[in-house]
């Protein structure tokens, strides 16, 4: 598994409360409903390396 690594991030409020809902709604951490979000959008858009996407 590749190592993780903090950052802060500041975001849109009403960003922050939707990404939440959905998080909620999928049994996901806020954390890891973004994770999810960026991994998703990175694949989609082929900018994922191969050895990344099979984690």
């Amino acid at each position: 598994m590749a190592k993780k690594k903090a950052f802060a991030l500041r975001i849109n409020e009403d960003i922050l409360k939707a990404v939440e809902k959905w998080a909620a709604d999928e049994f996901r951490s806020t954390n890891g409903q973004m994770e999810w979000m960026m991994q998703k959008c990175l694949k989609d858009a082929k900018r994922l390396s191969k050895r990344i996407d099979k984690d």
